[in-house]
């Protein structure tokens, strides 16, 4: 029997699919506990329709996505760090730093966790960081640390 999860369901899918289920199973566990609903024409459609506004608005992210990175990949950002004389910064840049910079910089509000830093920067100088712009779509940074 084909059914439309509407949760996520172990073994089975996620929320959103169109599975195939046994019988008993759909009837006795997935319909009772609101998991999933019949795959009749009526709900085919109403899903059929969703899947398209979702993949519209999929379709839009990655194209916002896109923009955000080329405009990153075009832009060098510089960051200013505290520090004493042969290049050495008191303390070290981290992605957080780098975030306000782009905040302050360019308007552009981007989440730290979303800015790849293998390990804090201590010293000055030019590095190229990955900012996470999209799932699987990263844009390369450059980045110049001065004092």
């Amino acid at each position: 029997m084909k059914v439309i999860l509407i949760k996520d369901v172990k073994g089975l899918g996620k929320a959103g699919e169109l599975v195939n289920a046994k019988d008993g199973y759909a009837r006795n566990m997935l319909f009772p506990r609101g998991l999933a609903i019949e795959a009749t024409d009526e709900n085919l459609n109403k899903w059929e329709t969703e899947q398209a506004t979702l993949r519209a608005e999929e379709a839009k992210r990655r194209a916002e996505a896109e923009v955000l990175k080329e405009k990153l990949e075009s832009k060098g950002l510089k960051v200013q760090g505290k520090g004493g004389s042969a290049g050495r910064l008191f303390g070290s840049i981290t992605s957080a730093d780098i975030a306000k910079s782009l905040k302050a910089e360019f308007g552009l509000d981007i989440d730290k966790r979303k800015i790849e830093l293998k390990e804090p920067i201590k010293t000055t100088g030019k590095y190229t960081v990955e900012v996470r712009v999209y799932p699987e779509m990263t844009a390369t940074l450059a980045v110049e640390i001065f004092i």
